[in-house]
């Protein structure tokens, strides 16, 4: 399939939600592509002079990130410097216009640019605006630069990530960033519902003629994203003075459910922490004794055993191939995987049912596979309808929109502000 923006008008549940990104790399525009995904229309601004510096990570293909064809999918990229002040005020118009406004820039930035929450606010009551930031809009670091990296390390991710006798690891993606920006998809529809429910959109006027629902701002630090999904973390230390620590594979307190190697030198989870589940799996390694033995019939009895319990997994699956083990264990109804590489998932049958891959084709006509769209609605299921944008792309579309004519735009762009 190849991606047509002139033949797909937007659709999905989002149809209609105008979105302004004022964001570089991960966290802000991961937020506005999974808007885009689901039918928002997402304009987003770079700089005339390179863009969006995504736009050069990781792997390249003609000198984009093939990174770019999947973030910025469903975009349209409008070049506008926004140290001019004729960049801030069309930026200002296509914020005044949005239904939600993406950021993450340093707290403080678009306040100089006259483009600050409070600052819209006053106009349009209505505003919506998602905040990402390293460290929040207040605090005593909030104006210093936070990368994910630090979000996990502060929110506490990469204390607990590795071997107890190595230096913490980090997960092999930008983790911090994306957990950010769910976050902030989270607070941008919640935000939205309760704009809709106390007078909707703003009418465009001002006074006693103005007519709009509650907007408001939505905060997101990087480490308090992160630091949300550190499950029992504060009542355990606080309560019980216990510290979570790094313990590689294992999950802590809920045994069996570990990383263990087979014959052939695959890895493999299993997750046996079920009481149940513990059951069956020691009888489908053949340790019936451990099976029955009454004090391992609970999670509590199983864990003051935890190395026996992993030793014996593990002499097991040593003597299994990949292939065997997870035949055994899926007939025993037990939790399992093999952990996968992107090349293992490209031929998985159950990715493949689930139609987690699309095909589409560059401006070139060269093909590329992209990941599906998540989460799957039966009614309004997301789209792709084009692949990250030429950077630009869409700059005269939008200004023409804005009431530009082709004169104002190529004057515009002579002086470097598109």
């Amino acid at each position: 399939m190849t991606t047509n923006e002139s033949n797909n008008a937007s659709s999905g549940p989002l149809a209609g939600i105008k979105v302004l990104e004022l964001g570089t790399l991960i966290a802000g525009p991961f937020c506005s592509r999974m808007l885009a995904e689901f039918g928002a229309d997402v304009i987003k601004i770079e700089t005339p002079d390179g863009g969006d510096p995504l736009r050069q990570w990781r792997v390249l293909k003609d000198g984009t990130s093939l990174w770019w064809s999947v973030q910025s999918r469903n975009k349209k990229s409008l070049t506008l410097n926004l140290k001019d002040a004729r960049g801030q005020e069309i930026a200002r118009k296509l914020a005044l216009d949005a239904d939600i406004i993406i950021e993450n820039y340093r707290p403080g930035v678009l306040e100089k640019w006259s483009l600050g929450y409070e600052q819209l606010k006053a106009i349009n009551p209505a505003t919506v605006m998602v905040r990402l930031s390293g460290f929040g809009q207040t605090g005593p670091m909030k104006d210093q630069p936070g990368f994910g990296a630090v979000g996990e390390s502060m929110g506490g991710l990469r204390y607990v990530s590795g071997f107890p006798d190595r230096p913490p690891l980090r997960v092999g993606i930008s983790i911090g960033d994306s957990l950010a920006a769910l976050h902030g998809v989270i607070g941008a529809m919640m935000a939205l519902r309760h704009r809709d429910v106390t007078g909707g959109r703003w009418n465009g006027k001002t006074g006693n003629d103005c007519v709009a629902g509650q907007g408001q701002m939505v905060d997101v630090a990087l480490y308090e994203a992160v630091f949300n999904m550190m499950e029992s973390l504060v009542p355990e230390y606080d309560v019980a003075g216990v510290v979570r620590e790094r313990t590689g594979g294992a999950l802590p307190g809920i045994v069996p459910s570990n990383t263990y190697t087979t014959g052939d030198g695959e890895n493999i989870v299993i997750a046996g922490n079920g009481d149940a589940i513990f059951k069956r799996l020691m009888l489908a390694i053949g340790r019936d004794d451990m099976a029955n033995d009454p004090q391992l019939a609970r999670n509590d009895g199983r864990v003051p055993r935890t190395a026996e319990i992993d030793e014996a997994i593990q002499s097991w699956c040593a003597t299994q191939t990949i292939v065997s083990a997870l035949d055994t264990l899926k007939k025993a109804d037990v939790p399992v995987g093999k952990i996968y590489s992107v090349r293992d998932m490209l031929t998985d049958p159950q990715f493949l049912a689930r139609r987690m891959f699309e095909q589409h084709a560059f401006a070139d006509g060269s093909p590329v596979k992209l990941p599906a769209i998540t989460p799957k609605l039966s009614a309004t299921p997301g789209e792709t309808r084009w692949l990250g944008p030429q950077l630009g792309q869409h700059t005269d579309e939008v200004l023409q929109s804005l009431g530009f004519d082709a004169q104002g735009i190529a004057v515009l762009r002579a002086d470097g502000v598109v």
